[in-house]
């Protein structure tokens, strides 16, 4: 199987890198030319547009920053849709708006193609090493034939139902994660003001029921000082405002989500668009005069599980396996 891939940003280029690791034959392409020479010099070859992509490929997966980014690689005239034909399979690995991921899915389902929503989750770190999770919204014969791909790209793949069902999950465990990063802000920042010692204070809340997958990641390059996790102000904003859109098209009124993008918001516009996520800490820090650090804490995130097959995460009770 040829596959495509569009977008080779901080999660693209990890997950591109995976199907070219494990020998498939990978076409790319990005704005970024550099990046592409990059693909190249390790064996991929190079689309000059998407629609000669599409047209060469048997899977095209699109991995971009915005639906609207997603909207113009596939339509434009020169876009996927133009290039694509029966039998081939679009993967979405982007986190968008699901309302949009099922428009372009009906464009893609008109050319006779399978459109999968699939995006991931597990940070960057795991996505370089093939160790990510993995949503897929399709249908079951769309998912088994992609499921060779997914387990290449993830670890723990879940087929989440119809086409857009990946895509609303995916934006509420962001906004769970976002919601979680907020709160170790503040905790570690007041702990700091109490004059807890930061190593301690880490290993008490890995310890205990505060516990959680953001503690045990941002919480570390936090402490170190880099607070580099791959992902921005910008990026953490458009997530939440997704599933604070999603919520009120259902007719919700929450209190936490609007909450959550007021603060986002704040944040882009007063330290820009690209600051790294965990300086969300910045807001509590600076009015203190203090800086959260510890010692011994690393400047970036490995895994430092292996490399090992992907598998299916099987749902008790489903009668579609």
């Amino acid at each position: 199987m040829k596959v495509g891939f569009i977008g080779l940003g901080n999660v693209g280029s990890k997950l591109a890198g995976s199907l070219l690791r494990n020998g498939f034959d990978v076409m790319v392409r990005d704005l970024n030319q550099d990046f592409v020479n990059s693909f190249v010099s390790r064996g991929a070859s190079a689309a000059d547009s998407p629609k000669e992509m599409a047209s060469a490929c048997d899977m095209i997966i699109t991995c971009l920053p915005s639906p609207a980014a997603c909207s113009a690689v596939m339509e434009n005239a020169d876009g996927v849709l133009a290039g694509l034909s029966a039998g081939k399979i679009w993967l979405e690995m982007s986190t968008t708006d699901e309302s949009e991921v099922r428009r372009i899915g009906a464009l893609v389902k008109a050319k006779g193609a399978a459109p999968i929503d699939c995006p991931v989750s597990g940070g960057c770190h795991r996505a370089d090493t093939g160790n990510i999770s993995i949503f897929a919204g399709c249908s079951r014969e769309a998912f088994e034939r992609a499921l060779p791909v997914l387990t290449t790209l993830g670890r723990r793949v879940l087929h989440t139902g119809d086409l857009g069902t990946a895509s609303k999950l995916k934006v509420v465990t962001n906004y769970l994660a976002t919601a979680n990063l907020i709160s170790l802000a503040e905790a570690l920042t007041a702990c700091k003001v109490m004059d807890l010692d930061m190593n301690v204070t880490y290993e008490a809340i890995k310890a205990s029921s505060g516990n959680s997958f953001v503690h045990e990641t941002e919480s570390q390059v936090t402490l170190n000082g880099s607070r580099e996790i791959n992902f921005t102000v910008d990026l953490v904003l458009k997530d939440v405002g997704l599933f604070n859109t999603l919520t009120k098209r259902e007719g919700m009124n929450l209190d936490l989500a609007p909450l959550i993008v007021d603060i986002f918001q704040q944040a882009q516009d007063n330290y820009g668009p690209r600051e790294k996520s965990p300086n969300i800490i910045r807001r509590y820090e600076e009015p203190m005069g203090v800086k959260v650090l510890g010692n011994g804490f690393p400047g970036d995130l490995l895994d430092d599980e292996p490399e090992e097959p992907g598998y299916e995460v099987k749902i008790p009770g489903r009668q579609d396996y």
